[in-house]
């Protein structure tokens, strides 16, 4: 069973990958001053900016288990994921 983090901050300072409002995005940064995201939805370009007061505020869904957090205009659907990674084969060979 995965813990849920006290706050989004904490969630984004680990994540590999993150969704918003259903799209998937690898594309995000995170600094002292904001968060940016960036996904595609099909051939349009998406880019979410969220400053720090933003991210603060967020709370979490536990019906749907997701951040939400508004930048101003409407609230949007954050998930943090990990992603995994492959092994290397070499990793094996360790005699």
């Amino acid at each position: 069973m995965t813990t849920t983090p006290e706050n989004l901050l904490a969630a984004l300072q680990t994540a590999d990958m993150l969704e918003i409002d259903g799209l998937h995005a690898f594309d995000f940064s995170l600094n002292e001053e904001q968060l940016d995201i960036e996904s595609m939805d099909g051939r349009e370009r998406k880019v979410w900016r969220f400053t720090q007061a933003q991210i603060d505020a967020a709370s979490f869904d536990d019906t749907l288990q997701s951040w939400v957090i508004n930048d101003g205009n409407a609230d949007h659907r954050i998930i943090a994921m990990s992603a995994f990674a492959a092994r290397d084969e070499g990793d094996d060979e360790q005699e």
